[in-house]
């Protein structure tokens, strides 16, 4: 029932006592109990004349209901008594009517209205400016309703759903980036449609009320923080069941998408792309309306799927109730246990949300003042620009720009000074002849203000501008240090070496470092490299596996990455008490029309204390038909640096065929076969023993050179050459390269050669002579013995995934080169 009364008029009755009877304030209108409630007992809601809307008892409502300015006391007892079934005698009545005045429901004693005191909250909206009244109101949204219908809502959301996934997953918005910025009218074109479409919202809101059978009231607009905003008074929306809410807090959330449809609707007639950023404006608009945290959309959808309407309210009794050795709070109590729950799960969430929030606005001013400083001079030049052209789009854009820019920075300043304010009255009041209490919160207001200090005192980085490059993550707000996992585009810190004398490197100038990044490969072994048809290289340019992402700590220069054809094992670890292993297996097919120059290789490298690296590279390269050139590489490199009983283990195997013609199929079925064989091996090779890897690896080749033998023919034999050493000082080797931790600067190594010639021989001879390690440290450890043999070397215990992996601490062994 709606009913809005005026006082009594100078001809209404007085009480025996010459006192007026009790009337309502004007433009009360009394909506009713709410239905789908989450209080044991429902409340009865009453709206006041200024749009605040009160709840109360069924008692003060039947009292409420009562009071129309023409019954005494006597007869507003007994018409509330009939109504509730208790007895209520004339006192009760005025004890009642006078708990009524203090809220702004009932005229005073002396019949003059009441002085109403209206709520204001902090993010509440401020400056409100009606545009339309219920009436009109009523006219202009009625059309509107009719887009509720069930059979019109499912192909417009349906329609909605495939637009959003077309723009941001296939078509994307950069295109329309462009031409917005490029074209100046387009940009405030769609700026304009943008803030008109938030006015569009808020007919969905009262079209949705008018759907469910309530009465919309006022329109209009205000300033949210600083920001322009459009209202509509739903409150007539409590009359209607929790259906009828839900679909009235949503129904603005389905307009945008309404605007979203007819927005694509236009391009595909204009082809203009500048129009689809609309699109993505709408988006933006319904996720941040879905956040239940402040008082958009998604809070009243809470708040009525719960049927608690006040839920900021309940903040402070949820809290206080919570507090073991505390009573329950009466105003939890009244909320059913299912209700109950769900109000303390939000306020649960939204109080550190809100707080990590603030602390993250204080943290981030500087660099905001900083950004916005530098974009608004920008903005400015190139408005200069434009104005001397006699370009005003352009200026009216950069103007607008300028505002915008500033905007977010009066709007946390608005914040900052009414939380303050809000928060210190209330203190002040509280403490109010309590003086130590009173002291304890001066000091925490002191402390406060020393921390905003701190987080805002100008420094040479403080105020710098944000730069495209940084990633404005919330770990960048709270930076952690942090030596490993580095992915591309993420910030961390390492251990670098830099050169005697060389500038350290800024913010402002920096300098670039190599770093390892692994490439996240899921494959069975360690490398991805997989069989592939006649013709095709494997693996592709890029497929390093890196056991270990730490920075980059060794005195010469990483592997360059190894090109289309070759094949790279790379182990580094710089981490105590682990093992890391990189496995790459490769077989390529190739034709012979290019030069062959396929590179193999394995690096190990270790910089730590009772650790190991071991890398190990298997390529298989079977060239179809006479190759014009051939010079493949075969290299394996094993580096301590700095390191404490540490073991580096590095194995190159490289098995080049010429082969008449093509294999027929089934010899090429039984190379993927064995090759499927192989790749199984090298996923679990860190549980084989290291001095049985290089007798497994002969084991295939020889596998493979039967098969072809069988399909093709007995192979030429050549006499194997040996291949020549490296500058760098690494041995092109078959054999695993063991360095000692405690050995002197140079191991000896040995140089067999591991490539069959164009016709190749099944088994390599190999030569052995002392090379330098490629690599040593610069002080070499101490040495418990004369010799490098038999020293203390931990033997690598790794997971059964090779690939970029660490193991517990290994056990120590002996090791020999």
């Amino acid at each position: 029932m709606t009913e809005a009364v005026s006082p009594p008029d100078a001809g209404s009755t007085t009480d025996p006592g010459g006192v007026a009877p009790p009337a309502r304030a004007d433009g009360i209108v009394l909506i009713g109990e709410m239905k789908g409630s989450g209080y044991r007992v429902p409340p009865a809601l009453v709206r006041r004349a200024d749009g605040q809307t009160a709840q109360l008892t069924p008692l003060l409502y039947a009292t409420l209901e009562a009071m129309d300015g023409q019954r005494s006391y006597d007869e507003i007892a007994a018409v509330v008594a009939q109504a509730s079934g208790k007895p209520v005698s004339p006192d009760n009545a005025r004890e009642l009517v006078s708990k009524l005045r203090p809220i702004g429901l009932a005229v005073r004693e002396d019949g003059a209205q009441p002085e109403v005191k209206r709520s204001n909250p902090l993010l509440g909206l401020r400056f409100k400016v009606a545009v339309t009244d219920e009436e009109k109101t009523r006219r202009i949204t009625a059309p509107f309703a009719a887009l509720f219908a069930l059979g019109v809502v499912i192909p417009i959301m349906l329609v909605f759903a495939w637009i959003t996934w077309w723009v941001l997953f296939d078509k994307g918005l950069a295109s329309a980036t462009h031409e917005a910025f490029a074209r100046p009218g387009l940009l405030l074109t769609v700026l304009a449609i943008t803030v008109l479409s938030a006015g569009f919202h808020e007919f969905g809101h009262a079209a949705a009320a008018r759907r469910g059978g309530a009465t919309p009231g006022v329109m209009g607009a205000g300033l949210y923080l600083v920001w322009p905003a459009f209202y509509t008074d739903v409150t007539d929306s409590y009359r209607l069941g929790r259906a009828g809410r839900l679909r009235t807090d949503l129904g603005g959330l389905y307009f945008n998408a309404i605007v979203a449809v007819a927005t694509a609707g236009v391009w595909w007639l204009t082809r203009y792309d500048a129009i689809l950023l609309l699109i993505a404006t709408q988006i933006l608009q319904m996720l941040r309306q879905l956040l239940p945290f402040v008082r958009f959309d998604g809070y009243h959808v809470l708040a009525d799927l719960t049927g608690v309407p006040d839920l900021f309210h309940r903040i402070g009794p949820t809290l206080r109730s919570l507090i073991p050795w505390r009573p329950t709070e009466p105003q939890a109590k009244d909320l059913k246990p299912w209700a109950r729950a769900v109000v303390t799960i939000w306020v649960l969430t939204v109080i550190p949300v809100l707080l990590g929030v603030m602390v993250m606005m204080i943290l981030a001013l500087p660099r905001i003042v900083g950004t916005a400083w530098a974009s608004a001079g920008a903005q400015q030049d190139q408005m200069a620009v434009a104005f001397g052209e006699g370009d005003l789009i352009s200026v009216m854009a950069r103007a607008l720009s300028m505002v915008i820019v500033v905007l977010p920075i009066a709007a946390f300043t608005y914040i900052l000074v009414r939380l303050s304010r809000q928060v210190g009255g209330g203190i002040w009041r509280k403490t109010e002849g309590k003086p130590l209490r009173r002291g304890l919160a001066g000091l925490t207001v002191l402390a406060l203000i020393a921390g905003l200090v701190l987080a805002w005192w100008p420094s040479e980085t403080r105020y710098r501008p944000i730069q495209a490059y940084e990633g404005g993550t919330v770990t960048d707000f709270f930076p952690v240090s942090s030596t490993g996992d580095f992915r591309v585009g993420s910030q961390g810190a390492g251990t670098v070496m830099w050169p005697d004398g060389t500038d350290l490197p800024t913010r402002a100038k920096p300098q670039l470092a190599t770093v390892l990044v692994p490439t996240g490969s899921t494959g069975p072994a360690a490398a991805t490299a997989l069989d592939a048809e006649q013709g095709d290289t494997v693996p592709e340019p890029g497929d390093v596996e890196v056991a270990g992402s730490d920075t980059w700590i060794f005195p010469f220069d990483e592997p360059l990455a190894p090109d289309e054809g070759d094949n790279q094992a790379l182990a580094a670890n710089t981490t105590d008490d682990t093992a890391s292993y990189s496995v790459a297996f490769a077989l390529v097919w190739a034709d012979g029309a290019e030069p062959l120059q396929n590179t193999n290789e394995a690096y190990a490298a270790a910089s730590c204390e009772n650790c190991a690296a071991v890398a190990v590279a298997f390529q298989v390269v079977l060239v179809v038909g006479e190759a014009n050139a051939v010079a493949p590489q075969n290299i394996s490199v094993a580096v301590n640096y700095d390191c404490t009983s540490c073991l580096t283990y590095s194995l190159a195997v490289q098995l080049f065929v010429t082969l008449d013609g093509p294999l027929s199929h089934e010899a090429t079925a039984s190379i993927e076969t064995l090759w499927n064989e192989i790749n199984t091996y090298g996923a679990n090779i860190g549980q084989v023993p290291l001095d049985e890897i290089q007798g497994q690896l002969t084991q295939y080749e020889q596998q493979i050179l039967g098969i072809i033998e069988e399909d093709q023919g007995p192979l030429t034999d050549e006499e194997p050459t040996e291949s020549p050493t490296p500058s760098d000082g690494s041995s092109p080797t078959e054999s695993p390269t063991s360095t000692p931790s405690e050995s002197p600067s140079q191991s000896p190594t040995g140089s067999p050669t591991p490539t069959g010639s164009p016709s190749t021989s099944p088994t390599p001879t190999p030569t052995t002579s002392p090379t330098p390690s490629p690599t040593t440290s610069p002080t070499p450890t101490p040495t418990t013995s004369p010799s490098p043999t038999a020293t203390p070397t931990p033997t690598p215990t790794a997971s059964a995934k090779p690939s970029s992996s660490t193991s517990p601490a290994p056990t120590p062994a002996t090791a020999s080169p």
